[in-house]
Formats: structure tokens, C-alpha cells, sequence
């Protein structure tokens, strides 16, 4: 009679080719990580990020008072030491307002791509993956949807759904969604053929597990640099339906609000709507120096 459970020895080299797999993994990483600490233009784009980051996460204690403390007796005062940003038509601290502003900004740009990520890459998995009528259907609401400008659509969007920063976060995302959806599809459409899939249905992988273990994470390096793009255009999105009116609304201080109220002192004081824009245009550059260079470092084609 045969004896078909595993020796020693073959549990053994189970483990010991586990461990190999580990190591190579442990590896890679460290040369991407290698790759990008040399590439001067991700660090500076990650350092000026992290800044502009831990600067508005720490507007509660750099700024108790909060963004709604009012003085008019300093009300338009020029930037100088004690307001960095200067004051606006309440007296109002504009440096406080953009680093509270900054939370607002941040949070829509991170969740806004975080759930058009999150469904796109799974309609761009299922389509790609199952091919045929599925995959027609899917790419013609797609088309549809992509032949209709991002702004536009998240406007018409927005306008339905009422102002706020739910309503923000829907409008940006689902305009975002056929990005992730067509950069995920294109991929898989070639990698499902691989050796190593038919291996996987060799041995009776479900397809949910094909799809999730075996293909996405070989499709995540071009993901991951569209996340930190994506962020940077849905920053600009959500200060374009603040500044339309279908966005935050004042009081909150979102760097697109802010700049809206002020809009009518830019003549005279332009400095309450030039100080909000260049932190917002740091922000977006910062985002997309970093995003190339991951692209740079998570593609072995390119070497730095």
C-alpha cells in the first residue's frame, strides 16, 4: 500500500522553500525602497507631502483656538510673523484655516480614491478575467462614462446629491472609477493566460482566488502609483465643486471654500486667495513627483 502522507523530509523542504520565497520577497522590497531613496525628485515630493500632512494633523495643537476665531480688530492684515497667511474679512487666521482646511482636502483625495479604486479595480478584474459579455457591457458604461469630462461629471453629480463632504467624495469617486477599472482589465486580459493561473486551475483554485491571489497582486505596482496621482486630481476636484458651490460649504474651511470667500478681496487682498492656492498647488505637486517616482522605482524596466 502506498503511503501517501507527507515525510519529514518533504515537510521540511516545504518550509525551507517558504522561507526562499520570504527572503526573495524581503529582497525586492528593499531594492524598491533602495530605488526610491535615490531618486531625488520621490524624496522631495514625499518630504514637502509629509510636511504639508503632519502640519495639518497637528492644527489642533498648533492652532487651538480653532479655524473660526474671529478678531476683527486684525481683520485683513498682511502675512508677517504673527499671521504667516495673514487675516481675512473676520479676522480669521488664514494659516489656521488652511492647515484645518488641510484635513478636509486630504480626507476627500484619500477616500474619494480609495473607494474609486476599490471599484474599479474589482469591475476591471471581473471584466477582464471573465472576458466576453461581461466585459462588453462593462467597457461601454465605462466609454460612456469616460466620454463625459471629470469635472463635468462630478459636477452633475454633486449637484444631485446636495452639497457636503459625503456628496464630494461620491461625485470625485465614481468619476474616478474607469481610470482603475481599464488599468486593471488591460493587464489581467494577458496575465490570465499565464502558466502559473492554469497551474492554479490545475489544482481546483476557486476563480475568486485566482482573481484576488494570483493576479491582482501582480498588477498592483501601476495601481499603487495611480492611487497617489489620483489623490492630487481629486484634491483639485473637490476645490472645484467648492469653488462651483457644490462642495464643502463655509464655514468649514476646505481649501477650495476658502478660496471662494475670498474671491471678492483678490484685488485688494490677494493674499487670501493666493496663500490657500499655493499650499493646495504644493500639495498636488508633491503628490505627483512622488506617484513618478514610485512609478519609476516599482517598474523593472527602469533602472536609476
Amino acid at each position: 500500500m502506498l503511503n501517501l502522507t507527507t515525510t519529514a523530509p518533504e515537510a521540511a523542504e516545504t518550509e525551507v522553500t517558504e522561507d526562499i520565497i520570504v527572503v526573495k520577497q524581503r529582497g525586492m522590497f528593499r531594492q524598491i525602497l533602495d530605488r526610491l531613496v535615490r531618486n531625488r525628485s520621490a524624496m522631495i515630493g514625499f518630504v514637502l507631502l509629509l510636511i504639508i500632512v503632519v502640519l495639518c494633523l497637528l492644527a489642533g495643537v498648533i492652532a487651538p483656538d480653532g479655524y473660526n476665531a474671529q478678531d476683527l480688530s486684525a481683520k485683513f492684515e498682511p502675512p508677517s510673523l504673527k499671521h504667516l497667511c495673514g487675516t481675512d474679512n473676520l479676522g480669521r487666521d488664514i494659516f489656521t484655516r488652511i492647515l484645518y482646511g488641510g484635513r478636509i482636502s486630504l480626507f476627500i483625495g484619500v477616500v474619494s480614491t480609495l473607494f474609486s479604486a476599490g471599484v474599479g479595480i474589482v469591475i476591471g478584474l471581473f471584466a477582464g478575467f471573465y472576458g466576453g459579455r461581461a466585459d462588453n457591457v462593462a467597457m461601454r458604461v465605462l466609454d460612456i462614462v469616460m466620454s463625459i469630462p471629470a469635472i463635468l461629471l462630478a459636477i452633475t453629480i454633486a449637484a444631485a446629491l446636495g452639497t457636503g463632504v459625503n456628496s464630494a467624495i461620491i461625485a470625485i469617486g465614481i468619476a474616478s472609477i474607469p481610470i482603475f477599472a481599464r488599468l486593471t482589465r488591460a493587464p489581467i486580459i494577458q496575465l490570465k493566460n499565464e502558466e502559473y493561473i492554469e497551474a492554479a486551475r490545475a489544482i481546483s483554485a476557486s476563480k475568486l482566488r485566482i482573481m484576488f491571489r494570483h493576479l491582482l497582486p501582480n498588477i498592483l505596482s501601476p495601481l499603487i502609483v495611480q492611487i497617489t496621482i489620483n489623490v492630487a486630481l481629486s484634491i483639485m476636484l473637490a476645490a472645484g465643486l467648492s469653488f462651483l458651490g457644490l462642495g464643502v460649504q463655509p464655514p468649514n474651511p476646505e481649501w477650495g471654500a476658502i478660496i471662494v470667500s475670498a474671491k471678492v478681496y483678490i484685488i485688494d487682498h490677494s493674499y487670501m486667495v493666493t496663500m490657500p492656492g499655493i499650499v493646495m498647488a504644493l500639495t498636488v505637486i508633491a503628490l505627483n513627483l512622488f506617484g513618478d517616482g514610485l512609478r519609476d522605482c516599482l517598474d523593472p524596466r527602469l533602472k536609476i
